[in-house]
Formats: structure tokens, sequence, C-alpha cells
């Protein structure tokens, strides 16, 4: 590689995209191709086999081996197999290297080790994945650049054809969504646009440590966070990290993940320090939203790969440690129609643009009624600790619109019209020399959940390790239903103009308290969410039983986005994970209260006994008051420990026996987390005693500023 980059050269060098395809493809086939993709018919066997032909050619020119069926179960990571090119060897001992249109568009792999919640029983072990052909292949290279795999998106299910992915209920929203804004915008008059495809960006954050550190601390080993640990002197306090300016080992870090996302065809735009020391946040610019999820799970990936090239650890753990900001993503979603309208987009003059006020009603419809919902799409293991805190949104969904748009709102409910819309003010700098700029009208809260941004809605609640999938499919069917009953009554109004005007201002009055502009931080905010009537659902386990209301049933199957089975599948799955990511971190701090901390207080207290003897034997009446008063602090503090221990062993114990569901999750979050709290306290209180050289592992200011 040269000693300057191109990104414009190298960018989507990995990738069979459109061009590569109308490159090499007969121009018959590429146009069926073309017509399979945006009208989601089934690809033609014909077609595949001339599609693979060229796929592979192109793959082994880039020095591909094998392919591989890339895809993502319902574990948080994606899945792969590789299989080679290879045929079987000739009587002369070669090899041929073939790859049909049959391997292209089906795979089969075992599914027995995948959550399924249900769907299958481990005896069935054959699963199936089938070729996304609106999300392009790509080749990944190993660190070396010698090595390569083509990488096929496909969705995964079961061999009875129920969803056991994250893809395959995502591309199904997208066709429900589709298909009602489709109904919507013809209302309107359009007849041009023939397809309604929802946008993706997906904002990601995560801290980088030492690895040599991060191996050292065998809580992060085994669950990604940090079980103890007291904060440093300095944490966050200063925002001197925030936007500041990128060490040089970071710097380089982010110019090779950036390369590697770029010859994928993942368009990472921004970078920059986040709140957190450590922190640090990758964004990328929109896309079609399941090509935009598989790029945030490339991502992913890529940051922990080339971390480790570093001598780094990326942790996307959503809070890795205590008394500093976590980490999530901001799912920013719009609607585009093929030929470039965006549904969103609310124009100069929002109160003169009823499509749009029509949509923006709907939203708040969808968002309102089904709140508990699109909670439940952001709720982990790790998003328990963070929601709600004061770095992140609180657990209690509202909407921002920003001053422009509610005031519209409140015009539209306080007098039946909206007649005008707040300009957009000119900031003065007080500087001559600085030119004027207009104040944005939607200028946004930080505490919001779903704040409207312009012309998307950020969702804000993702967890950083969470696929953005989850959350986009609750927004695209939500959505959809909302507009499928707008158009339902507007199809069979006499009076459109009337209906659509009394529609909006219908969904405007009842759906009002979904708004908020103020601190969503504020304990004020907790009260007046409770008078509303909006939930408040602090935790995992209390959002999962969401799943599988008959409000959320009906809606998912209205959709074909998801059959109850399915859903009941995954609220098992979720429970199992809760239990098991709990159960993990349990014994964890089992294992490392026992084996590493308890010794390592031990053998400071018997020093400072012993320092103790010696100084009065050397000299009796030496005052030895500092002494013996950390002996009986740390004494104090290493009986705490060992009561919460024994504590702790009992409930693991006493669940170990239980069936996976609902009531175990729930004794791990009533009963087992309280008792982790316990242990953790005595324990956070003896490092900031014990000698930094007797304490077992490294600290957060080891962690967090020695990077």
């Amino acid at each position: 590689m040269s000693e300057f980059m191109n990104v414009a050269e190298i960018f989507g060098e990995n990738v069979f995209n459109d061009a590569v395809m109308q490159e090499r493809l007969p121009e018959d086939v590429y146009k069926e191709l073309k017509r399979t993709i945006q009208e989601g018919k089934e690809l033609q066997r014909s077609t595949a086999d001339v599609v693979a032909q060229k796929m592979k050619e192109w793959a082994i020119e880039k020095g591909a081996t094998h392919y591989s069926h890339w895809f993502q179960p319902l574990t948080g990571a994606t899945a792969e197999k590789h299989d080679a090119f290879i045929s079987t060897p000739t009587e002369e001992g070669k090899v041929l290297m073939e790859f049909s249109g049959k391997a292209l568009i089906k795979g089969e792999s075992d599914a027995s080790s995948f959550p399924s919640g249900g769907l299958r029983a481990t005896f069935e072990a054959r699963g199936y994945t089938a070729w996304d052909p609106t999300s392009p292949a790509f080749i990944k290279k190993d660190a070396t650049g010698t090595g390569a795999i083509l990488y096929i998106p496909t969705a995964f299910c079961s061999y009875t054809g129920e969803a056991l992915d994250q893809k395959t209920p995502l591309l199904r929203s997208m066709e429900a969504i589709d298909k009602q804004a489709m109904r919507l915008i013809r209302l309107f008059g359009n007849t041009t646009s023939q397809k309604v495809t929802p946008s993706v960006g997906a904002e990601q954050e995560y801290f980088l440590v030492d690895r040599d550190k991060y191996l050292k601390r065998k809580d992060l080993v085994f669950t990604g966070r940090t079980l103890f640990g007291a904060m440093p002197p300095k944490g966050q306090e200063l925002d001197d990290h925030y936007f500041g300016a990128i060490r040089e080992r970071i710097a380089l870090f982010m110019k090779d993940v950036n390369e590697e996302l770029w010859k994928l065809g993942v368009s990472a735009k921004t970078q920059h320090n986040e709140a957190a020391p450590a922190q640090h946040e990758l964004a990328p610019i929109y896309a079609q939203c399941n090509v935009a999820v598989d790029h945030n799970q490339l991502i992913m990936e890529t940051l922990k790969q080339v971390a480790y090239r570093h001598n780094l650890q990326c942790v996307l753990h959503e809070k890795p440690f205590a008394g500093v900001n976590g980490s999530g993503k901001h799912n920013n979603w719009s609607l585009t129609t093929d030929d470039g309208i965006n549904l969103l987009d609310p124009g100069k003059t929002p109160h003169q643009n009823i499509q749009f006020l029509l949509v923006l009603t709907c939203v708040l419809k969808a968002v309102d009624k089904h709140a508990e919902l699109l909670r439940e799409s952001a709720a982990d293991v790790g998003n328990d600790h963070r929601l709600g805190a004061n770095e992140a949104p609180p657990a209690i969904i509202s909407v921002y619109l920003g001053a422009q748009l509610e005031d519209v709102l409140t015009q539209l409910i306080n007098t039946g019209s909206a007649t005008s819309s707040i300009k957009r003010e000119k900031l003065d700098t007080g500087v001559r020399a600085l030119p004027d700029f207009a104040k944005d009208a939607t200028d946004r809260n930080r505490t919001a959940p779903l704040a409207f941004t312009g012309n998307k809605f950020e969702f804000r609640m993702v967890g950083s390790r969470d696929s953005v999938a989850a959350s986009t499919i609750v927004l695209n069917t939500i959505v959809a239903e909302a507009f499928s009953e707008a158009c339902d009554v507007l199809e069979s109004a006499e009076n459109f103009d009337l209906a659509v005007h009394d529609l909006i201002k219908k969904y405007a009055a009842e759906h009002e308290r979904i708004v908020f502009s103020g601190n969503g931080y504020s304990q004020e905010w907790v009260e007046e969410a409770a008078r509303r009537g909006l939930p408040n659902i602090r935790t995992m386990v209390e959002a999962i039983p969401h799943l599988v209301t008959d409000k959320s049933v009906n809606l998912f199957e209205k959709f074909g986005v998801f059959t109850r089975a399915e859903l009941e599948s995954r609220a098992e799955i979720n429970y199992e994970t809760y239990a098991k990511a709990i159960n993990i971190e349990a014994r964890a701090m089992i294992d490392i209260a026992s084996k590493h901390i308890i010794p390592a207080v031990i053998k400071y207290i018997t020093s400072l006994a012993t320092s103790i003897n010696q100084v009065k034997e050397a000299c009796g009446d030496v005052c030895v008051e500092v002494q013996t008063e950390l002996l009986s602090e740390s004494s104090r503090l290493l009986s705490d420990t060992r009561d919460a221990l024994k504590l702790l062993i009992e409930k693991v114990d006493k669940v170990a026996e239980m069936p996976h569901g609902r009531e175990k999750a729930e004794f791990f979050l009533y009963e087992v987390v309280p008792v982790m709290n316990s242990l953790r306290t005595p324990v956070d209180k003896l490092e900031m005693i014990v000698n930094k050289e007797m304490w077992p592992m490294p600290s957060y200011g080891d962690l967090l500023f020695e990077v």
C-alpha cells in the first residue's frame, strides 16, 4: 500500500456492488437481477447460476479460497461457516473451483446451538440460510492481506420456515412499511414513486483499553464490564475528552478501521472522542436499513479485529465502567422514496406541508400506542445499567420535536389549524469577523429517547452491542400500522382535504402526551410522565413481557413480521439471555473475590499487623494509630466482603436448578443483582485502602487513562 490513501480509489473495492455487477454480468442477467431486487421477486435459478459464476470469478481474483453465508442469529453476534470453492479432485488429482446458483441462494447450517426459544429441538439441527440480494456480497481479508473469504449476507430460518435471525423479520417489516407508505403518498397524488424504503444511520460508541491491562481484568474478559472498581480522582468531570484531540495511538487505530470499512463499502464518516475517558464514536452515512444493519455488524467486528492488531481491546458493553458514561448507538431512521423524496422532510413551511404533518402525527400515534414495545426493542442486560442515568435517554419513551414543530402541533390542537411556522433566528456571536448563521429551529434535546432532528427521527436507546435491527423492525411496523389506519379513513372519505385535516388534528390531540421537550433526566419528568400515563420500564426483565402481549402479537401478525410462535420464542430467548448473563457475572464476582481480592486483602492486613508489631517492638511509645485504624477498617470491610460473598454463593446455588424462563430471570433481577451490588460496595472501598502493588488487578485509572 502506498504511503497516502486515496479513499475514492479503495472505497468498495472488496464489495460485489452494483458497479461490479454491471461490469461483469451480461446485460440481460444484470437487468433481471435488478428487477428482482427492486420488485422483491424470487430469484430465478438460471439468473442465480450466472451471478454465482461471475461472483466466484471476481472473488478468486481477489484471493478468495472460500465462501460463507454470513448471517445474524439471535446471539447478538454474526455467524459464518466457510466452504471452499474446490470441487472433488479429478483422477489426475486436480481440482476445479466451483460455485453454483444453488450454493449462492441457499445454504444449510447446523442450527442446533443457536438460540431458538423452543422453535426447534436440539435434534432438529438443520437450518437454512437464504441470500439477501439487496445487501451486496463482500470480501474480507485477513491481517496479512493474503487470505480472503467471500461473504454472502443471508437470512437464517428453521427448516419449517420460522425466523431464527434478525434479518428475516427486518426484511418483512420493510415490505410492510413500503406497502402502507405507498398507499399514503398515492392519496396525496404521488404517481411517480414506486417504493418507500426506511433508511438508517447507526452511530457506534465504544471504549478502547490497553489489551495487556484488559487481560488482567477477568471481569472484563468474562463479562465485558468491570464488576469491581473504584473511581479514579479524575473521571469525565472536566469534559476535556469529549471532542478533544485524538491521541496518536488511537488515531492510528481509527485510520486502519476506516481503511478496512471503506474497502467493504461502509461509509464511515465521523470519528471523535466521546464523553468518557477512553470512549470514542464512529458514525456512518445513512443506508437502506437492512444494509445499514449489516454495516453496523461489520463496524463492530472491524473495531474488535483492528483493536487486536494494535494491542488494544475494543469494549462494546453498554456500561463497562461504573461512574462514567456508558455506550449506546443512535438509530437515525427516515423514510425515502426510490426517486429521492424524504417523507420526514418538513420543508421551509411545515405548517403548510400536509403530507408531512400526517406522517409526523402518525409517528406520534405509533410511538405513543406502542411505547412499551419500542422500549423492549432496546432492552438488554447492559442497558439496565445505562438507561435512566444522567448520560443516556431515560427509560421513559418520549418524543422531542423541537420548537418549530412543537409550535405547529400546539396550533393544531388549540385552534384546529396551523397558520405559521417559527422561522430560524440569526445567531449573534458578538464577533464581527464571524458570519451570522441561522439557529436550528429543531435543535436537539440530548435527553430525549426519540428526537426529530431535521428530516429524521433519532432513537437513542439502542445499546452499543445490540443489533439496530430490533428497534428498526419495531419502528417500521408500528408506523406501518399508523399509516394503514390513516389510509383506511382517508381512502373512504368523501372530502379528502377535510378528512386529512381532521385526522392530523385528531392524532395531534390524542397523542400530545408523548411529546416532551424538557429535561428527561429530572425527577420532575418521572413524576410528570406518571401523570401522563407513560410507562417507565426500568429493566430488561420488565420489558420482555410486552413483546408477547395480544396488542404486540396482533400488530406483528397483521403485517406478517412475526408470528406468535416467533415472538414467544424471542421472549424466551431474552429471559434466558438475561439469566445466563447475570449468572456469568455473579460467578465471575465469586471467582474474583475468592481467588484474588480476599487473598490480596488478607496479605495487606497481615502486612499491616506485622508493621504495627514491628513498630511497637522497636519503640513502644510510638503512635501506631493510623496503622491500627487502617487495620480495623480493612478487617471490617473484609468481613463485609465475606458475608456478601457467602450470600451470593447461596443465591447462585439456589437458582442453578431452576428452569430457564421468566421466573429464573426475575430471581436473578430481584434476588441476585442486589447481592452482587452489596459485594461490590466493600470491595471498591478496599481498593482505596489496599496498597496498589498488592491490589490484584489494574484500576479504573490504569484502564481509562493509560491507553
